[in-house]
């Protein structure tokens, strides 16, 4: 008859994979006290002084208050964010490179199919940042003061009007191709590497309108620099109460916004994506934070790791859509 005892051999074998699962268990949270031992870079994929920019810097500034170590802001603009963000995917996995992310990446999905990578297969989502809705400004000497004779210009003659964005896929970009789409009017797309580039040729006249976020214009919106058409969000924005949104001004149903967030290389250890998601949410949900991100327009977001991806997720299916119904390409 055969005996179901072990030798000793299969005994200890089974005994140190038992041990070696439990160290590996305990090692996880040791792994997360310990990081991080040296400077961690944050990747900007897009150029100084955007959304994306200001609220990157604001995060890097607190973790390194919060954690005792730099945090590096390395801004990589070009391709539509594809450039950073790629250099980001090439990068080793072990919490000392993120990345600043915006619905520019869940449009691009779809916007720019041949990527070098793709979202949900080579990052973790780690935590969001906060969400804006935006403006439709207007140049000084454009004739419209409103959509609606922004409308009636574009149906007038097509193609006579052009509207800046900061690249292919960006938030600004893909408000214009909704609102084109939505309105059926057409109007000429004038894309720049940054958000920077295409706000100063609005200001100074060589484009006729722009999508730019409330908290980035807001403050040349009341020194009359350029005019407030409207604003993108279901209701009308605290910042600007006497600016019609869009869906009230002829073109029912639209919205828009710009999110942001913070990803990691795929494989970075949970433990490491776990403390950022614990401390990003403790500056995100700071009622101090909360009231001077709401005077500027901003709303913060907080999600735990797995709502978070949920989230991109959706917003990747979402965008999908719109990408396709609006028949928005990359120039």
């Amino acid at each position: 008859m055969q005996s179901n005892r072990k030798s000793p051999a299969r005994r200890r074998s089974a005994l140190a994979l038992v041990a070696a699962a439990c160290l590996s268990t305990l090692a996880m949270p040791a792994l997360a006290q310990e990081w991080p031992a040296r400077p961690v870079r944050v990747v900007v994929p897009f150029a100084p002084g955007g959304s994306a920019d200001v609220f990157g810097r604001f995060i890097a500034q607190r973790l390194q208050e919060a954690l005792g170590q730099t945090f590096v802001v390395d801004n990589r603009p070009g391709a539509g964010s594809v450039i950073g963000t790629d250099a980001v995917a090439k990068s080793a996995p072990d919490g000392y490179t993120l990345l600043v992310m915006s619905n520019t990446h869940t449009v691009n999905e779809s916007l720019i199919p041949n990527k070098p990578f793709q979202l949900m297969r080579d990052f973790v989502p780690v935590a969001p940042i906060n969400f804006s809705d935006l403006v439709l400004v207007g140049r000084t000497g454009l004739a419209a003061s409103n959509v609606g004779e922004l409308l009636r210009a574009a149906k007038a003659k097509p193609d006579g009007l052009t509207y800046a964005s900061s690249g292919p896929g960006t938030p600004y970009h893909m408000a214009g191709e909704l609102f084109k789409a939505m309105a059926g009017v057409a109007i000429i797309h004038v894309p720049y590497k940054g958000s920077a580039g295409a706000r100063t040729d609005i200001l100074g006249g060589q484009v006729d309108v722009m999508f730019d976020a409330i908290p980035t214009m807001v403050e040349q919106v009341k020194a009359g620099k350029v005019k407030a058409l409207a604003t993108t969000g279901r209701a009308r924005s605290a910042n600007m109460p006497d600016v019609p949104t869009v869906s009230e001004s002829g073109v029912p149903g639209y919205e828009a916004t710009i999110w942001l967030g913070v990803m990691a290389p795929k494989g970075t250890p949970a433990a490491i994506v776990n403390r950022l998601n614990a401390e990003i949410g403790k500056i995100t949900g700071n009622a101090e934070v909360r009231r001077a991100w709401a005077a500027q327009g901003t709303t913060p977001m907080t999600m735990g790791v797995d709502e978070f991806s949920r989230y991109v997720t959706e917003d990747i299916a979402k965008w999908a859509h719109i990408v396709k119904v609006s028949g928005a390409k990359v120039d």
